[in-house]
């Protein structure tokens, strides 16, 4: 039971800046659990997100106010997953052998590629999050995003080799196998299952416009669908990217949970049936 305990506190300290005064040892025993906290942690920057959102909407036009919630997004997880989003990028995009490809993911400054991918993805982020605010659907689903990334950095862990098998993240995590993948999944759908239908309830200004019509009618169906979504992409994010280095990193853990990120967004406002027009 400690184990377990002081893997959740790992979990919030590893992926997030949200402050835990509490000392835990940062072992393998303990990192391997921690990963089925990971969707927690992940729900823990979504809500604040989402809270954040709320109250800048009251004060702010939606563009701006989507500016500083991006800020507030980054600062939580102190830009963790983005630098691995760079340096993945750097690597993968310099079409080199592979093992010229973990060279320069290792290489602590940034490429112009990186800086590239990191701007689109910061961009169509930065974008989403504003047009869902412009149109009054802003709501605490926005932590879905947050939760199903998360999942994808574990799939990852536990179905793709190391690419480095000497030093690295992914040594850190070594044991992590599929039946802490299910733990972890058994977390995000609960999760996910909270914040999609407990936030239809909420008064305004927290609940988003419109909501209760659009998705009451079956809520198995779109949680269901929403966990198959978050399964595929998991899956081809990652096998995409460990065919090209022959493995993963802790850098590609942290790209995956970006793009991940950015996907299950552009697929929120897709799901909405959002346009550009600014109205509902």
């Amino acid at each position: 039971m400690k184990l377990w305990l002081q893997a959740l506190v790992a979990a919030v300290q590893f992926l997030t800046r949200i402050p835990f005064p509490v000392e835990v040892p940062f072992t393998n025993q303990v990192l391997k659990r921690s990963v089925v906290f990971f969707p927690l942690a992940g729900g823990l920057v979504g809500i604040l997100v989402w809270l954040a959102g709320a109250g800048l909407t009251a004060v702010l036009p939606p563009w701006p106010a989507a500016a500083v919630v991006l800020l507030i997004a980054l600062g939580l997880t102190g830009g963790l997953h983005l630098d691995g989003l760079m340096d993945t990028a750097d690597g993968i995009l310099s079409h080199r052998p592979r093992e010229r490809m973990l060279e320069i993911m290792k290489d602590s400054r940034v490429g112009a590629m990186g800086v590239i991918v990191c701007f689109i993805v910061l961009l169509v982020q930065w974008s989403l999050f504003a047009v869902m605010m412009e149109h009054g659907q802003w709501g605490l689903f926005i932590a879905l995003p947050f939760i199903g990334s998360r999942y994808a950095m574990v799939w990852a862990i536990a179905s793709e080799p190391c690419a480095r098998k000497e030093s690295g993240l992914g040594v850190m995590f070594q044991g992590v196998h599929m039946f802490y993948v299910l733990g972890t999944m058994l977390t995000t759908i609960a999760l996910s299952a909270l914040f999609l239908f407990g936030g239809l309830n909420l008064p305004a200004p927290f609940a988003a416009g419109g909501m209760e019509q659009a998705w009451r009618w079956s809520p198995i169906l779109l949680l269901g669908g929403y966990i198959l979504i978050v399964q595929i992409f998991s899956w081809a994010c990652s096998r995409s990217i460990s065919r090209k280095l022959g493995g993963l990193t802790g850098d590609t853990y942290g790209a995956i949970c970006e793009i991940m990120l950015t996907l299950l967004l552009l697929g929120l406002v897709i799901n909405l049936g959002l346009d550009g027009g600014g109205g509902r």
